[in-house]
């Protein structure tokens, strides 16, 4: 009996580990639509940078599409970014903080909405 219930408890562990570092599916959702009403204007709508408000932007806004510098940043520092804005991690003050808009969960889903703009 214990056995059984060993092997059933690191089968759970083993299928929930599959879903780390995906949000699910309504999360992904939420981060979409939150990438497409805070971030699309100047990221663009496949995170290259370039949205309509990026031409008048000096540095200009980050491409998220650019998988060596994405790999550059950790996860924790691209919370804070979205929560306290560029000049928190010394970048560009043009980056607003929306941590008073986003909840922590939704920044955390953002980022990963986010890192998939990198294809590799």
């Amino acid at each position: 009996m214990m056995k059984r219930l060993m092997v059933a408890a690191g089968a759970a562990v083993l299928v929930g580990s599959a879903f780390v570092g995906r949000p699910a599916a309504a999360d992904e959702a939420k981060a979409k639509q939150n990438y497409q009403t805070f971030c699309v204007k100047c990221h663009g709508p496949e995170g290259k940078g370039d949205g309509p408000g990026a031409a008048m932007l000096n540095p200009k806004p980050r491409a998220f599409s650019d998988c060596a510098e994405m790999k550059k940043h950790s996860d924790a520092e691209m919370q804070k970014v979205i929560s306290e804005g560029g000049e928190a991690v010394g970048m560009s003050a043009d980056m607003q903080p929306w941590g008073g808009t986003l909840s922590d969960a939704d920044i955390a889903d953002l980022v990963k909405f986010v890192r998939s703009f990198c294809k590799e």
